[in-house]
Order: structure tokens, then C-alpha cells, then sequence
């Protein structure tokens, strides 16, 4: 394919409510998002890097900077056949990951609608719907914690993750399971935990949780792997999980049973599916995480969602959970039986609101090919 223009922009957008994680809270998002036109059609991708270097070490400046500088003039000169080919092209740079997804993955939803076929027929998916989960953000206090998980069954989410860190934990747990014994519940501390909390966390295998997720240093394998065998309940990595060979190394370890994958945090759609395959050929499960994505990034994770082994509820949610007003049109519904529909039409499968997004856009730059010497 001939990349005519490469646009990245960033945009302001207040999330619909707080949302607090062991990390801080989150009031409102500033969204990167790469739109990639090339022979007369138009892909868009979205890089998920956050406003600080708390859950990665990547943030929404430095991915700038890197797109900017290093990566979309690479792009913008090549031709590439197939967008599994475009991590050749950015090999010389190191890291960066969600700064590369933004790209790569707006040129596999560029091929899909070239080929004319969904963005999830072209990963490889083979499900007409995907299960929903939802993730719970940490709430001022325990009534509300509980209303909130209340109304998030009542919308039909097949999952409940409890965001927790130390002493917003074991309480809390337990005031759930008391209420709804028999609902699939978990937990996600994102690295909030040491060895030292090892007692504490056994005792939460009383709590029957589907998965304890990245309980201790957010680059860690061996600690994990000695805190799995003391638990009943599985552990599950997210921020450990940097690509196949690290999923390999968790899983020969029995650093986890469980791996989260999010699209940004690997890298892109290639080496998403590369980790999907690895877990599956061993018999782990995988789900798809969130990062508080605009529609863009959740079409996209939609679509990832449709392949084989994402057996269990992601955190890939409603539109209305986070914004007033999505960019996409439809926005993404989740049905009451917590499932929602894989597209099917080609490319992402929802349109973008052009003219929501340049009215939220605060600034923009085109990116051109790199000059021959």
C-alpha cells in the first residue's frame, strides 16, 4: 500500500466520572490518535500511553515525540504489503511499544477495508460476540463501591474486576462476595503489593476471585512465580507482559495462569497475536485488557477480542461507562446479556466522528516521508 499522509493529534476529553486505580486518579484523558490515509482510504489508530509514567514508562508526550520524530517518517516512506510487517519496520527503535500500536494498528484497520473484510476476519477471530467484563475504579467508600458494582451487574457485565491496593482490599472483597456469593469477581492491584503482603493475599483465596492480577512489581516473573505457588486463586500478569517471549517465560515459570493482553502495552496487533498463540498452544487463557480508550482503541479491541483464546470477559466495556460522547458512531453497547456484537463490515466496524474529534482536538501535525539523500 502507498501511504499518502500520516495526521497525529491529540485530544482533550473529560472522562464521565473518576476513575482511581492504586496508581491515582484519572479525572480526564489526553488522547493521541494516528489517522493514516493511503489510496483513498482512511485507517485510525490510538495510542493508550498515559498522562504520567505510572502504569508505563511511555506517556502521552514521549509518544509524541517518537512518532513524531522516529517512527511515522519510517512508516510514511515505506510501502508495506501487509500491516503484520510493519514491526520490521520500526526495529531500530527500542521500546515505545504503545507509541508503535498507534501505528501499526491503524494500518491493519487501513488493510481491512482495502481487502474488504472485517478488522477481526483479518487478526484471524472467530466469534460473533466477545463476553464483557467491567473494570470497578476504587470508590470514596464502601456503600459506594458496593452501588457501583450493583449497577454493573444490572448493565449485564459477565465479569467484576475491583480495582484495590493495601487497605482497600480484603474489606472489600468480602462485602461483595457477602452480597453476590455466586458473581465472577476479581481483583487488580497493579503492582501494589510485596512478599511482605503474602499473608494477606493467601487469605483472599477465600474469597473464590476468577484471578489476582499483578499483584507485585509491575516487571516481574520469579517473585510471582514464588507468590503463585503459595495461592489457590490464579495470579494473572498485565504490565509483566511486554511480548511472546515474555509470556513464555511467565508461563514456563508458573508466574501466572491467567495473561491480560492490551493491544498498546505489546506493541500492536502483531505481537498481540503472537502472545494469544503462545498462551493457547499451553493452555492458559487470555483476556483483553483497557486502558480507558476512546471508541477507536475499544473497536480495536473488539476485534482482538474475537480470537480463539480470549475465553474469559475483558475489560472492553460500554462507551457510556467513560464519555458523554464517544468519536465513534455507533457508540459500543454492551447487550444484557454482557456480550458485544463483533462487527462485521469492513475495517473497525464503527464510523468516526470527524468533526467531534477536530472540535476536541487541541493540536495536530502531518508527518511526512522521510527525505532520500
Amino acid at each position: 500500500m502507498r501511504i499518502d499522509a500520516i495526521f497525529l493529534r491529540e485530544l482533550h476529553i473529560p472522562l464521565v466520572q473518576p476513575f482511581e486505580t492504586s496508581f491515582g486518579v484519572t479525572t480526564d484523558r489526553r488522547v493521541l490518535l494516528v489517522e493514516l490515509k493511503a489510496e483513498g482510504f482512511t485507517g485510525w489508530g490510538e495510542c493508550v500511553a498515559g498522562e504520567h509514567p505510572y502504569f508505563s514508562d511511555e506517556t502521552v508526550d514521549t509518544a509524541w515525540h517518537v512518532i513524531i520524530n522516529d517512527l511515522a517518517p519510517v512508516l510514511a516512506s515505506a510501502e508495506p504489503e501487509h500491516a503484520g510487517k510493519i514491526p520490521l519496520l520500526f526495529k531500530q527503535v527500542r521500546g515505545h511499544r504503545m507509541a508503535k500500536a498507534a501505528l501499526e494498528n491503524s494500518v491493519w484497520d487501513l488493510e481491512a477495508q482495502m481487502r474488504g473484510i472485517s478488522l477481526a476476519d483479518l487478526l484471524g477471530g472467530v466469534r460473533e460476540t466477545i463476553p464483557c467484563g467491567v473494570s470497578i475504579g476504587i470508590q470514596p467508600t464502601l456503600e459506594r463501591q458496593l452501588a457501583e458494582v450493583e449497577k454493573e451487574l444490572a448493565a449485564g457485565y459477565q465479569r467484576i474486576k475491583l480495582k484495590c491496593k493495601p487497605g482497600w482490599d480484603t474489606k472489600i472483597f468480602e462485602a461483595v462476595r457477602n452480597r453476590w456469593p455466586d458473581i465472577m469477581l476479581s481483583c487488580d492491584a497493579n503492582s501494589a503489593y510485596r512478599l511482605k503482603d503474602a499473608d494477606d493475599i493467601r487469605s483472599w483465596d477465600a474469597f473464590h476471585l476468577l484471578m489476582i492480577e499483578q499483584p507485585l512489581w509491575y516487571d516481574d516473573f520469579y517473585y510471582h512465580s514464588m507468590l503463585q505457588k503459595q495461592l489457590a486463586t490464579p495470579i494473572c500478569l498485565d504490565e509483566s507482559i511486554r511480548n511472546r517471549r515474555d509470556a513464555l517465560a511467565a508461563i514456563e515459570m508458573d508466574s501466572c495462569r491467567i495473561i491480560n493482553i492490551k493491544n498498546g502495552r505489546v506493541g500492536g496487533f502483531s505481537e498481540a497475536i503472537a502472545v494469544h498463540n503462545a498462551a493457547h498452544e499451553r493452555g492458559i487463557p487470555v483476556w483483553c485488557g483497557g486502558m480507558l480508550e476512546t471508541g477507536i482503541g475499544r473497536s480495536h479491541n473488539i476485534a482482538l477480542s474475537s480470537l480463539e483464546n480470549f475465553s474469559l470477559p475483558g475489560d472492553v466495556s460500554a462507551s457510556k461507562r467513560y464519555w458523554k460522547e464517544d468519536i465513534i458512531e455507533p457508540a459500543v453497547e454492551v447487550s444484557n446479556r454482557g456480550e458485544i456484537a463483533v462487527p462485521t463490515t469492513p475495517g473497525r466496524g464503527f464510523e468516526v466522528r470527524e468533526d467531534l474529534i477536530e472540535k476536541l482536538t487541541v493540536r495536530k501535525e502531518e508527518i511526512r516521508a522521510l527525505a532520500l539523500a
